[in-house]
């Protein structure tokens, strides 16, 4: 029996981590990666496992030190306290293996510093491994062949997370995608051909997720409707569990623009209680959308982007979105091009990152033949890798602090808001079912809960901020949310959410902007924003390792 540790380090703050805001809540972190629980399930039961998240616990590495093999997973803006762990872990003599994306895009800069590497998805290299690694025959690299199957996964380790300290869960249902994004590692990794876990196995999760007392998971797939003939038997499945239960789980996803083409798909989601879908819109201008082959966000006939957010909205998903500036085809137009597309689609929440190439993708390979990427000093100073066209590298920088600061102003975010919850009156499909008036009593006591969880984070925050003139708009807006609909307490309280997010999401905004003024450098807080949104969204995530949960 061997003693394994599977460590992830901690994230530096970013827009997806809510640090800024997670005190609101009673967390810690928002979600643990999910390929923790997956590694642990596929260990076999006569080791023991014990899962170290950095992003709830500090790692004890006296405790390592004691273990007979240290695990780590990671993505690259996780990069720099991977090595810092695993040079301390194998300085004190113990057995390091490393996996996960960093390793699977960027395994040279890991080299030499783990005994075993895995590269790619590793569900069966990773019992192989340690089967062979009992017998003293392991080896020091592991490629698994051909894409895993995944309907022969176990149910991840849940029970072995301090699920206590996380806002959310996070589970996977698919993994692969079908389009040819330029920019985008997943394809690369996880190939085009969407690979589905099987309704029996979604709802097994969902059972655990649910034992382990979560009310909200992230199903973090790149694209969830990738292959949507299929992913509609498993919702139907997921909405048969939910109402035999009252709606106990709240999900959130990632899709594609086209989910806006799909009727029955939109109805599927939201009677799953998929209350929000972050899509890769990435920029408004269609040039630069052909130009990195994101052609499923340019069809005419299907209609403009904000018709197709719009479309989303309409059946009672609430539409988050990941943005790009830094396209071939982009010049310092696009600056002010992005806020206002956010205003008139009605988008509050908005990754906005600079266009980065991750090696691997496309992307990476056309800019490298072109002598287009920039050196690491260069990329420190401007914050991606990338050398732009359509303006200089600096005008590119300056240029993406704007928009940041202009999308977080507190006058432009809740205009977008208010333009949603106010004008729109924006309702979640499930507040709208006549499904409730056959649970009357599970109706009221969700109602009772979300009066109760509004008051809670609106006091906490208006005590947090201590900034009187945001603290005075907080309350403001707070005020206005309970005049107006103060008859649903579900709005009220994802109201409430909202305006604490954009304090956290405002706080990053004026990190992103600090920028060494000897240098030009810019911060460290900013640099997470340099990584396209499939690096800074979690590839970790999506086999996430957005994992993909690839060990």
């Amino acid at each position: 029996m061997a003693d394994i540790v599977i460590v992830n380090p901690r994230f530096d703050i970013s827009f997806w981590g809510l640090e800024h805001c997670m005190p609101l809540f009673g967390k810690q972190a928002n979600l643990p990666v999910a390929c923790l629980g997956l590694l642990a399930a596929l260990v076999p039961e006569h080791h023991d496992v014990t899962l170290v998240d950095e992003n709830v616990e500090d790692i004890d590495f006296d405790r390592l030190a004691r273990a007979d093999m240290v695990c780590v997973t990671g993505m690259n803006i996780q990069g720099r306290r991977l090595i810092e762990i695993l040079e301390e872990v194998r300085a004190r003599g113990v057995m390091t293996v490393v996996g996960g994306p960093m390793a699977t895009v960027e395994p040279e800069a890991l080299e030499g510093l783990a005994d075993v590497l895995f590269k790619g998805e590793a569900d069966e290299t990773w019992p192989e491994f340690l089967a062979a690694w009992e017998k003293g025959e392991h080896k020091s690299y592991y490629e698994q062949p051909d894409k895993t199957d995944v309907t022969t996964l176990p149910v991840p380790r849940t029970d072995l997370l301090k699920t206590e300290r996380y806002m959310f869960g996070s589970m996977q249902i698919s993994r692969g995608c079908p389009f040819t994004c330029e920019f985008c590692d997943i394809i690369v990794t996880f190939g085009r051909r969407p690979r589905l876990k099987t309704s029996e196995q979604v709802v097994a999760e969902l059972e655990d997720f649910l034992k382990a007392g979560f009310k909200m998971v992230f199903v973090v797939d790149d694209n969830l409707i990738g292959n949507k003939k299929a992913i509609k038997e498993v919702l139907r499945e997921i909405v048969k569990w939910q109402q035999e239960r009252a709606y106990p789980l709240t999900l959130f996803t990632e899709a594609s623009l086209d989910l806006a083409e799909d009727e029955e798909l939109m109805e599927l989601m939201g009677l799953a209680n998929f209350q929000n879908v972050f899509i890769g819109i990435e920029t408004p201008n269609e040039e630069s959308l052909r130009e990195t082959k994101k052609l499923q966000n340019v069809r005419p006939n299907a209609g403009s982007l904000i018709e197709r957010v719009h479309r989303i909205q309409d059946h009672g998903i609430d539409v988050w979105c990941g943005m790009i500036v830094g396209f071939d085809h982009d010049d310092p137009t696009i600056f002010k091009a992005v806020p206002e597309f956010l205003t008139r689609a009605r988008i509050s929440t908005a990754l906005v990152g600079l266009l980065h190439a991750i090696p691997t993708t496309p992307l990476y390979k056309r800019l490298r033949e072109a002598g287009r990427l920039n050196n690491e000093k260069d990329h420190d100073q401007y914050g991606t890798n990338v050398i732009p066209l359509g303006m200089s590298s600096a005008e590119l920088r300056d240029g993406f602090i704007q928009t940041m600061q202009e999308c977080y102003e507190v006058d432009s975010y809740f205009e977008r808001l208010d333009a949603q919850f106010f004008d729109q009156n924006f309702k979640f499909t499930l507040h709208e079912l006549p499904y409730w008036s056959n649970w009357r009593v599970a109706w009221a006591k969700r109602a009772f809960l979300n009066y109760v969880r509004f008051g809670v984070v609106s006091s906490r925050l208006l005590s947090l901020v201590k900034e009187a003139p945001l603290r005075d708009r907080y309350r403001k807006q707070l005020a206005r949310i309970v005049k107006e609909r103060w008859r649903e307490p579900h709005i009220l309280f994802i109201y409430a959410l909202k305006v604490a997010t954009h304090y956290h999401y405002a706080e990053v905004a004026r990190a992103v902007a600090d920028v060494d003024p000897v240098s030009g450098a810019m911060s460290d807080a900013g640099k997470p924003f340099s990584r396209s949104r499939k690096a800074d969204v979690g590839t970790d995530d999506k086999a996430k390792a957005k994992e993909a949960i690839a060990a």
